[in-house]
């Protein structure tokens, strides 16, 4: 039968891996809610822990950019940089710990060549033109498919095309789930190794990391469910 828009499937593909996207989103933001409260042993701010690692961790050299909000914490390999967002530099908690030492975690994988961090750099390009052109070609593809079965395959060959590129869109969240979870162990060690953490104040860092671990395994489930379904249409198309 020809591709239509509405197509009961893409629903049954797709809502198992929203939901958990959703669950883990409120997960992430409730635990970072709970331990933002908590205070750390140290009384020490985000800006504080990044200051005691970086000269610690021989990362010094590493620039300290202030962002807005809460939970938009990011570590740039462009610039050497890690960007604190409010949440994180406001207040001394538990929560601004985890979450800086997990983007210097980043960074000690960028110092030292890190090979999954390397091989995400390596393939973001083909991640962002799959994950905007590939969708764009397979509907296309599918919809000239419709119109002109037959016609060479020509609609077919442009929607395969589409659903190659998204493939690397979907590696791409394949990769980045080592990053994510090498940085939050590398995060983990730095502040036991500082001595930064008590026993309350590391059980409170392992709930935020893995709480924030959550929301990569949820992309990851939602591109691979996405795929799965672009390649299910699309066969199946061919055989009619």
């Amino acid at each position: 039968m020809p591709f239509m828009f509405f197509d009961p499937m893409y629903f049954v593909f797709t809502l198992p891996a929203m939901f958990f996207a959703m669950w883990a989103q409120y997960k992430v933001r409730s635990t970072f809610k709970k331990y933002a409260q908590v205070p750390n042993m140290r009384n020490l701010s985000g800006t504080d822990v990044a200051r005691i690692l970086m000269r610690n961790e021989g990362l010094e050299y590493l620039r300290v950019h202030r962002v807005p909000g809460d939970l938009t914490d990011f570590y740039n390999p462009a610039d050497k940089s890690i960007n604190l967002s409010d949440g994180s530099t406001r207040a001394p908690s538990v929560a601004a710990m985890a979450i800086v030492a997990h983007e210097l975690g980043h960074a000690a994988q960028d110092k030292q060549g890190y090979v999954w961090m390397r091989a995400r750099s390596s393939i973001v390009g083909i991640a962002n033109i799959g994950s905007n052109l590939g969708v764009m070609l397979f509907f296309v593809g599918m919809v000239f498919n419709g119109i002109a079965r037959g016609a060479g395959s020509l609609g077919w060959n442009i929607a395969f095309l589409g659903v190659v590129l998204f493939a690397g869109a979907v590696a791409f969240t394949l990769v980045t789930l080592p990053v994510e979870f090498n940085a939050s162990k590398r995060a983990r060690e730095m502040l036991m190794r500082n001595g930064l953490v008590s026993n309350q104040d590391a059980a409170g860092v392992s709930a935020m990391l893995n709480a924030a671990a959550l929301t990569y395994v949820a992309a990851a489930a939602q591109s691979i469910l996405l795929l799965l379904y672009y390649v299910t249409v699309l066969f199946g198309g061919r055989r009619d």
